[in-house]
């Protein structure tokens, strides 16, 4: 493994601003058109300018356990003034109100489209880039605010709401390198294939999108394939029925689907492939990939499994970006808006870190160790009890990185192993805790 010239790639941290080795992917342009195109330009001198909140947020998603003054601290991100006293945390407040959420949400937009279709370029799939979408939920903080914006579950049987407010989720990911390509989110009331026909419009051409059968909407995947060489893949519901046209091989079938609506064709020519693995029940997958020689059955198999890339991604963000504290921190519509931006830019970052490493270790990104890879951005880069590194002192960092960097590069995964949807410890006796009746009024 080419480690030697990985090794010069985490160096890039040592030397100049902490935030320089994560900022060389983000282009100056994008900061600029975001802070104009959301109107939060100023030529009013202030200590937290309209970029560096940019940065703060993204800093908030990176170090979830820091307060944010203390992320502004480690950033070193305020400008000193005459008596280098330190910011204010009502001027960190201000500042954050001030640039608000569009900012952010056009710094993600354009940087994902960027490295995603790079990203998805690098590991194709016989000539089709791999995107999969799926949905989440996220909690935020339980504010009157943020219950009568986002809503919740209710948990029915007399019990009342859900303890917290949720945000609906739903995203698009290269599939193999875990890049972010789109995201959306909205109240809790707002289902996933409504947020996701948002996303369906930014599929790029010569590309094969993985999803799971809640998003077999027939309109949506209908208007995917009408233009650019779009194609998608899906498992069927129980109750899907078809007509078929023409066994193309064995559990390999050419069929005709039903269609009614304004628009649409009457009928609509799709492939079912039948399977079965060991110890689960029958399934059968439906595409829009008809031709069996250029895309075989058997690979088709196995690529559908692969959909569930997009489920550790949210793991990732979940369980270590989050450091498992899923509730978002902000008290406000605005705030949570904002900081879920950041978070999906912070997250965005360090996978386009790790699949650097792994270009330069030789191995795929779902190779590289998200937690190790977080951990070296947070311990090495990110702290300021870390002093800035001289030209005399590189050697001896790059050795102790060269003993992390081994670290990261996981073992191939084996394809042999099933992990059934289960719970290892039960739910708490403890009641839960739900909100009063009328206490978001």
């Amino acid at each position: 493994m080419k480690l030697e010239s990985a090794l010069e790639i985490v160096a890039d941290y040592a030397e100049g601003d902490r935030l320089e080795g994560l900022k060389r992917h983000i282009d100056p342009v994008w900061i600029e058109e975001a802070l104009s195109w959301a109107g939060t330009v100023t030529l009013r001198r202030r200590r937290l300018p309209a970029e560096q909140v940019l940065w703060m947020v993204i800093g908030m998603g990176l170090m979830r356990d820091k307060p944010i003054e203390h992320v502004v601290d480690k950033l070193e991100l305020a400008l000193p003034d005459r008596k280098q006293t330190l910011i204010a945390k009502s001027a960190i407040s201000q500042a954050r109100k001030r640039v608000g959420d569009d900012p952010l949400a056009y710094l993600f937009t354009v940087s994902a489209a960027e490295w995603s279709a790079r990203s998805a370029d690098s590991h194709r799939w016989r000539g089709l880039a791999l995107y999969g979408l799926d949905g989440t939920t996220m909690r935020v903080a339980d504010s009157p605010e943020n219950r009568a914006e986002f809503g919740g579950q209710d948990a029915g049987g007399g019990r009342g709401p859900s303890g917290y407010p949720l945000v609906r989720v739903v995203a698009m990911m290269a599939l193999r390198s875990h890049v972010l390509s789109a995201f959306r989110f909205a109240d809790y009331a707002t289902g996933e294939t409504t947020l996701a026909r948002g996303i369906w419009n930014e599929v790029p051409e010569d590309s094969l999108v993985i999803v799971d059968r809640n998003f077999l909407v027939k309109k949506d995947l209908i208007h995917l394939e009408t233009s650019g060489n779009r194609h998608w893949l899906s498992r069927t519901k129980t109750n899907t029925k078809w007509a078929i046209i023409e066994k193309l091989g064995k559990d390999d079938y050419l069929v005709e689907w039903d269609v009614q609506g304004a628009g649409l064709p009457s009928t609509w020519t799709l492939r079912a492939i039948h399977y079965k693995r060991p110890g689960c029940p029958r399934s059968t997958l439906l595409t829009s990939l008809l031709d069996p020689e250029k895309y075989p059955a058997e690979e088709l198999i196995e690529l559908y499994h692969e959909r569930w890339e997009t489920e550790i991604g949210y793991d990732e963000v979940k369980t270590h970006l989050l450091d498992r504290q899923e509730t978002i921190r902000s008290k406000t519509p605005q705030g949570v808006r904002q900081e879920l931006w950041g978070i999906a830019l912070a997250y965005n970052l360090v996978r386009v870190e790790m699949e650097r490493v792994a270009a330069e270790a030789g191995v795929p990104p779902t190779r590289i160790s998200f937690v190790g890879a977080l951990s070296m951005i947070r311990d090495e880069f990110l702290t300021i009890s870390m002093p800035r590194v001289t030209p005399g002192a590189i050697p001896a960092s790059l050795a102790r990185m060269r003993k992390r960097l081994k670290r990261l590069v996981l073992p191939p995964r084996r394809s042999d192993r099933a992990y059934p949807r289960a719970v290892k410890l039960k739910m708490s006796n403890y009641p839960r805790k739900r909100p009063t009746v009328g206490a978001a009024k």
